[in-house]
């Protein structure tokens, strides 16, 4: 199985009034693992949602085996849906049900599978997030981390092609949140589907994700290969990768710029953006992650439309993983010569972090 292809283009969601996110487009990769980082309250879950089809964007489109979820028929979209798997905030299993019966829920509900055949499936994905034994208990009887492994064996049993992960680290402490982690990339490299975490760890997103975007004051700020996130000298993300008070970022999502001035006058001269780190791999003994030899291809193609700091970031990297100086092969080079935009993930309109008329951008 191979993840698919995800393309989101002008998808604008509103709640009444209140604009939610407005224009945001992506793609991301097939069996890559993106990430979607912003501040609380820049619609993060509400993507996931509209991703699925539980929420209806009122423009754009959501592009999935050359099927626009926003336009397709509800029998379509109930066909597309089980494309995906989602891990839930909270695990969302059903308290009265043990680990057995949650995980086989979907099987049940969506296959024709026997009995028989439901028990070697839950049993296989029990077994793959280290919950073999723990079948009949309760989510009651076991611990917030359990949880959320429980909920992600429910997740693959479908086996999807694309998976959702609605903040898998919340309420875990950082030991947990390491181990969760770590999994995540070990499920990726053996089922090779499209993952999309949307997560406020910062150790998660400098360690896990091929690619990252970043909401901020209703839009998509930017999207592509995890080095330009990683390297951008811009303040609000220096500010939200070092979790720091001071920067544009406020309560309320923007800061008032006489605050923001106020707080930089205080202190001087912040401190830049925390040291790259390297991406995990699958544990030994596990097969090689396969998108991570097609993310090479496709980020060695794009290379040219980089910022500079990310593609010597890029550069560093793979001359790592080579022991020497990185060089691009035939094709590589074949590729970087003419940039192809359907290959393009990243994007970062220049103004988006710019604050709105009348305001000052906060130094």
């Amino acid at each position: 199985m191979t993840g698919v292809e995800v393309k989101v283009e002008g998808l604008t969601k509103s709640f009444g009034r209140a604009t939610i996110w407005s224009d945001v487009t992506l793609t991301l990769p097939p069996g890559e693992i993106s990430v979607l980082l912003g501040p609380s309250g820049t619609g993060k879950s509400v993507f996931l949602k509209s991703l699925i089809g539980l929420l209806k964007p009122e423009k754009g489109s959501i592009v999935i085996h050359d099927t626009d979820l926003v336009r397709c028929s509800e029998s379509t979209l109930y066909e597309l849906r089980k494309l995906f798997g989602v891990l839930f905030q909270d695990g969302a299993l059903f308290g009265s049900m043990n680990l057995f019966d949650n995980i086989a829920f979907p099987l049940r509900e969506h296959t024709k599978m026997s009995e028989a055949q439901v028990r070697d499936v839950v049993m296989e994905k029990m077994d793959l997030v280290g919950l073999k034994g723990d079948e009949r208990k309760l989510p009651g009887e076991i611990s917030g981390g359990m949880r959320k492994r429980a909920g992600l064996a429910r997740a693959l049993v479908l086996d999807p092609e694309i998976i959702l992960f609605d903040e898998p680290d919340s309420g875990l402490d950082p030991v947990r949140t390491a181990y969760l982690n770590q999994l995540i990339i070990d499920l990726n490299a053996q089922t090779d589907s499209t993952f999309l975490i949307v997560t406020h760890d910062i150790n998660t997103a400098q360690t896990v994700p091929d690619n990252i975007g970043m909401l901020y004051r209703k839009h998509l700020a930017m999207f592509g290969p995890r080095e330009v996130l990683l390297t951008s000298d811009d303040p609000v993300v220096a500010q939200f990768l070092n979790g720091r008070r001071q920067g544009p970022i406020g309560m309320s999502e923007e800061k008032d710029a006489a605050q923001a001035q106020r707080e930089m006058a205080e202190i001087g001269e912040l401190e830049g953006l925390p040291p790259m780190k390297p991406q995990l791999a699958a544990t030994a003994g596990l097969p090689d992650r396969q998108a991570v030899h097609r993310r090479r291809e496709r980020v060695m193609r794009m290379l040219p439309t980089l910022p500079p700091a990310a593609q010597a970031a890029i550069r560093e990297s793979y001359a790592h993983e080579g022991g020497g100086t990185a060089t691009l092969t035939r094709d590589e080079v074949a590729g970087a010569s003419v940039h192809d935009a359907r290959t393009e993930t990243f994007a970062r309109p220049d103004n988006l972090f710019e604050p709105p008329p009348g305001r000052q951008r906060s130094r």
